[in-house]
């Protein structure tokens, strides 16, 4: 499958953003290296979801579940496992805005729990 491109003002804005959520975790004592689950998340019609949730394994990712939120608005989440460097977020935050594209949904961010690996 060919991902398509990604526009450089879209994936900066992403980017700017993933930014801080990499602060927060190391605040919170992440170690960056270590491979965890990450969820990502798309909005979308009904059908455009359907379309994604039948490639996601093919994608990389496994279905998590469907939400719908008050507003009616639904949400598919994805999961991953893998390191959350800024090398590796970079690499999945470009995926998936392929994805917002090749599939008409609208990405709406990835998130994990800090691991120190104490566990």
């Amino acid at each position: 499958m060919t991902l398509p491109e990604v526009d450089q003002a879209r994936l900066d804005a992403e980017w700017a953003a993933d930014k801080d959520v990499l602060a927060s975790l190391r605040e919170n004592g992440d170690r960056a290296e270590i491979v965890r689950p990450i969820d990502v998340s798309f909005r979308g019609d009904e059908e455009a979801l359907d379309r994604l949730e039948e490639s996601a394994s093919e994608l990389g990712f496994e279905v998590i579940e469907r939400e719908e939120d008050e507003e009616g608005e639904v949400s598919l989440f994805l999961g991953c496992e893998q390191a959350a460097d800024e090398e590796s977020i970079k690499a999945l935050t470009l995926r998936c805005l392929q994805i917002e594209l090749l599939y008409d949904v609208e990405y709406d961010g990835w998130g994990c729990t800090a691991e120190d690996g104490t566990e």
